[in-house]
């Protein structure tokens, strides 16, 4: 059972698929259902179970509801031997009931920035006190990043825990285009500015324009609305600034390969897809220290500058445009192939289910 939440998992689920048979199970809430179904779909070898069900703003209704669902996912999957829980509140109550009835053994991967040191707060005694249930009742607890580990155990989150990143599609991501003529700098996430300080970057985006007049700052991930406003006080001139909706991973891969320079300038991260993707692509990353590339080694591939320190970032992306960047698309291809590529982690998530499963017989 993999309760989906979003992209990550759905890589997670695809590639584990090459080795094993797998039934994503996921429940969500449709105001626009008048009674409860499920749908289901098969593609790259993944079974894909939805269960909808009505909303409601009664917390015991809505946990009836959800746990009806569930027992209706269950028996439409029939068979299987071990769970991988994807986010442990609040699927992992599911998994949990699964251990306690059936002797089932599951595993957890987790990617919520919400067990974060700077984030946790947030997080209500119920369900921290019942994320420790889950965490320690797991076979194995693998957080994408060293940084969540660390936080999900300063948390008091016990567990077996071993670190298995997400999964990146280095065939996708690969230098198959030329860069941009005018100077390009990309920036690939949610657009939101809590998280990933939108409006630190278009000021930058100004002073850089004072500095080095003419090139391209482009913003994938949604509209620019939130930000119209930010966008016409500060006048833009000679650069140009675009907001580009969600795109298709292929099309994804090709704005990163052609972008010169690509930029996160994140408040915090667990792991940071886009950047590995950006390193597989062949081009250079700035980033605050904030995600994965505090946990790889080609320091090369990559600068670091300091968390809101929009001075500290300009000073970086002109330095980096006026300097020649020596480095081997085909070796930054092939050194996250090994550490993210699709066999890599379905081969680690794979000794991981064989042993959850021979330690529990």
């Amino acid at each position: 059972m993999l309760p989906t939440n979003g992209d990550f998992i759905q890589r997670h689920a695809k590639a584990v698929s090459a080795l094993h048979n797998v039934s994503v199970l996921h429940i969500v809430s449709d105001k626009n259902i008048k009674t409860s179904k499920i749908e289901t779909d098969t593609s790259h070898s993944v079974h894909t179970h939805i269960g909808y069900i009505k909303p409601t703003s009664n917390p015991f209704i809505k946990w009836v509801r959800f746990f009806s669902m569930y027992k209706q996912l269950l028996q439409s999957i029939g068979h299987f031997d071990l769970i991988h829980l994807n986010v442990i509140f609040p699927f992992g109550l599911f998994a949990l009931h699964q251990k306690i009835t059936t002797k089932k053994p599951y595993i957890i991967s987790e990617h919520w920035t919400g067990y974060l040191t700077s984030q946790n707060h947030k997080i209500s005694f119920y369900q921290k006190f019942l994320s420790k249930k889950v965490t320690q009742n797991a076979a194995f607890v693998c957080p994408v990043s060293q940084e969540l580990m660390s936080a999900m155990q300063q948390l008091g989150l016990k567990g077996n825990y071993t670190c298995i990143g997400n999964v990146i599609d280095t065939a996708i991501f690969s230098q198959n285009h030329e860069k941009d003529p005018l100077f390009t700098i990309i920036h690939i996430s949610s657009l939101k500015d809590t998280q990933k300080n939108i409006s630190g970057m278009l000021n930058v985006a100004k002073k850089l324009e004072n500095s080095i007049g003419n090139f391209n700052w482009k913003f994938i991930g949604g509209p620019s609305r939130e930000y119209d406003q930010l966008i016409a006080d500060l006048k833009f001139n000679r650069a140009v600034i675009q907001f580009i909706d969600h795109v298709p991973q292929k099309q994804l891969s090709m704005y990163v390969q052609k972008a010169h320079i690509c930029v996160s300038f994140s408040n915090y991260e667990t792991f940071g897809v886009t950047l590995a993707e950006a390193i597989a692509s062949g081009t250079y990353i700035i980033s605050t220290s904030s995600g994965i590339l505090n946990e790889i080694s080609k320091k090369e591939y990559f600068s670091i500058v300091p968390i809101n320190d929009e001075d500290a970032l300009l000073h970086e992306i002109i330095a980096k445009k006026h300097k020649s960047l020596h480095i081997d698309a085909t070796e930054m291809n092939t050194f996250i192939k090994q550490m993210y590529g699709p066999q890599i982690i379905a081969e680690k998530f794979s000794a991981l289910y064989n042993k959850s499963i021979n330690n529990n017989a």
